[in-house]
């Protein structure tokens, strides 16, 4: 793939707007479809680029097309169809699926792809919209081998660090993996910042001695002022995480795996959507304590 390969995104939310800005400013020739047409005249008047007004238009003569919507029906509904990415999309093109979605999709849009001789890779990001505004996202890859060595250096345009992690699903596997940890940390982080509160420790000179043994985390170094600070209107949104524990749980019952204190997190989250705190970060699990 060369610097100008043409490249359609599908998708300018929080995270793929910045990173099909990413692609157009490392020097791609980028192509941007999204549902509400004005965000897409917004995208090109920042970073020039084109735009389509259909997923299939926007995938016409690209090498790859990478997407980032919502959830499952989102990503059925601009793939799938006559207006579809796969209605646009030449044979021997590559589509590589951002959007965390289940497993049991990315089978079945791989198993669409190789019938239509094209490819795909599901390959769901970790970061956060930082991660994506900073072109430093970590991204976790299925499907095949020879199809990702392709993508890589495209997508390094975005990503610190990618990983085929095996085959079709195996990215949406690992990002479900990923998001159990983020569950188990934060909770830990939320009880134990509340327990220094409470006892009257020093915030940055716990965090500054902590951080640097065994209890360090990303989520510690990054979280930490604003959790103690009681600021969680920013960041990778509860509504989110809740959709991405929920596939979760449904890959864990057909695996037989048990997530007992995910799920009792997930109950923590449920009880801030009900306090109002939908959109705030996944951090504001210590809002529990702060009544």
């Amino acid at each position: 793939m060369t610097k100008m390969t043409k490249v359609a995104f599908i998708g300018l939310g929080v995270m793929g707007y910045p990173m099909a800005g990413h692609l157009q400013k490392t020097g791609f020739e980028v192509c941007v479809y999204n549902r509400t047409t004005t965000k897409a005249q917004q995208w090109q008047q920042e970073f020039g680029g084109s735009y389509a007004a259909t997923p299939a238009e926007a995938a016409q003569d690209c090498d790859i097309i990478f997407c980032c919507v919502g959830n499952d029906d989102d990503v059925r509904q601009v793939v799938l169809g006559d207006k579809g990415i796969f209605a646009g999309m030449s044979e021997n093109t590559i589509l590589v699926d951002h959007t965390t979605a289940s497993a049991e999709l990315a089978r079945e849009l791989y198993t669409i792809a190789k019938q239509q001789h094209k490819h795909f890779l599901d390959a769901p990001v970790s970061g956060g919209q930082a991660g994506a505004e900073n072109g430093a996202l970590t991204v976790m890859l299925g499907g095949e081998q020879e199809i990702f060595d392709k993508v890589k250096p495209v997508m390094a345009a975005f990503a610190k660090f990618s990983q085929l992690m095996g085959k079709a699903g195996s990215g949406q596997l690992a990002k479900m993996v990923n998001q159990i940890c983020i569950a188990g940390i934060v909770q830990g982080l939320a009880e134990a910042f509340n327990f220094a509160e409470k006892a009257g420790l020093d915030s940055e000179a716990l965090v500054q001695t902590i951080s640097k043994g065994a209890a360090g985390s990303w989520q510690m170094e990054n979280r930490y002022k604003t959790m103690f600070a009681g600021v969680y209107d920013f960041g990778f949104a509860v509504d989110w995480m809740r959709k991405d524990l929920g596939i979760a749980f449904s890959e864990a019952e057909k695996n037989g795996s048990l997530l007992p204190m995910t799920k009792m997190v997930d109950g923590f989250y449920q009880e801030i959507q009900k306090n109002g705190g939908n959109r705030w970060d996944t951090s504001s699990l210590i809002s529990r304590f702060k009544k």
